[in-house]
């Protein structure tokens, strides 16, 4: 099975080398165009990824015949709580993320290549993947576990193939890959893409600096364009006590959602646990959760979702006109259904992809 590395999507050459540099010396510095980082990596060097490296003026990607996690889960767990409800959609992600975060959920497959650890992963190609997603009942493909922008050039080799099999893509996403990146993953009718849960870790740019490596504004400005190209959206974010869970930047995140996206926008708000590196917080407190949950309703937001803790209704979906309940969500169980888009009991359109 091949997996050998593949040159890389999305970037450029630099000319970094004497005019009089012999032709079989080694080669220059290039930029990497694939996520709002815009590495220069040397020749030899990787990205901040850990997994673009730059052979002799070329760049190539390390990881694109290479899943290290793969897995069929219940499209809840995402999570997309309006798109396919109820569906299993066939789940992997290779090593390598263009995050740092402190909080990393997930940090042996994501940030171990930034630590100068081996890649490791299952030698497959998209066709096996993608025949593997059909043997499962999946309806769709998500791109998840760790960042999918790092492995680009396997998503769009798969999500191609998937569509042509009747399949649905998913890309869910730290939000931080360049425009050029996003551009080439197409609208939702004609492009690779379908749907994206989307991690707003928070809305401060201190934040993405201090806890992520990164920066707010990029996250902003992709969120907008993924709404745009008409993707399904639904957004995370994860409630860490003392660092983004303020009222005041709670409400101007809401505002945002609302403002940008749309008040039928989903909004999960997630509970914290001591992960990686950050393990001197205590748990997210269940009224700071409830807390965000009214400023997100009192924001505008119409469907607002508590993740990783038990409440009454935390789960559940409402009619957004008459406040019929229309699915009612325990862990990654549901019951009910909202057939043809529309409420049952008053026939009001209810946003999402739901056949």
């Amino acid at each position: 099975m091949d997996t050998q590395p593949r040159e890389a999507r999305f970037w450029k050459p630099l000319v970094d080398k004497p005019a009089h540099a012999a032709a079989d010396a080694a080669g220059g510095s290039v930029q990497c165009r694939l996520c709002s980082h815009f590495c220069v990596i040397r020749d030899g060097a990787r990205g901040l990824c850990g997994v673009r490296r730059n052979q002799g003026g070329r760049l190539f990607s390390l990881v694109a015949r290479l899943p290290a996690a793969i897995s069929v889960d219940p499209v809840e767990k995402k999570p997309l709580y309006h798109f396919l409800p109820g569906t299993r959609t066939f789940s992997f992600g290779t090593m390598g993320c263009n995050l740092s975060c402190s909080f990393c959920q997930n940090a042996q497959l994501s940030q171990s290549p930034r630590l100068g650890q081996p890649l490791a992963g299952h030698a497959l190609p998209p066709e096996a993947l993608v025949a593997a997603a059909i043997d499962s009942g999946s309806k769709s493909i998500s791109y998840t576990y760790s960042e999918p922008t790092v492995f680009f050039e396997l998503v769009e080799d798969t999500a191609r193939l998937a569509l042509a099999r009747g399949l649905k893509n998913i890309f869910v996403t730290n939000g931080f890959m360049s425009p050029e990146c996003l551009d080439a993953c197409g609208d939702a009718q004609n492009g690779l893409i379908q749907a994206a849960n989307v991690d707003l870790k928070a809305f401060t740019e201190a934040f993405y600096k201090d806890q992520c490596g990164a920066r707010l504004v990029p996250v902003l400005k992709n969120l907008a364009r993924m709404r745009e190209l008409g993707w399904w959206l639904e957004v995370t974010t994860l409630l860490i006590p003392g660092l983004n869970d303020g009222d005041a930047e709670l409400t101007e995140l809401t505002a945002f959602l609302v403002r940008e996206l749309g008040e039928g926008t989903p909004w999960h708000i997630s509970r914290f646990h001591p992960e990686y590196r950050l393990t001197d917080r205590p748990v997210t407190p269940l009224q700071t959760l409830v807390r965000a949950r009214e400023i997100g309703l009192a924001a505008g937001l119409r469907f607002v979702y508590v993740g990783n803790a038990s409440g009454p209704g935390f789960g559940d979906t409402r009619c957004p006109g008459c406040g019929a309940l229309l699915i009612e969500r325990e862990g990654f169980r549901m019951r009910g259904g909202v057939p043809g888009g529309r409420c049952g009991a008053c026939g009001a359109l209810v946003p999402g992809v739901w056949d």
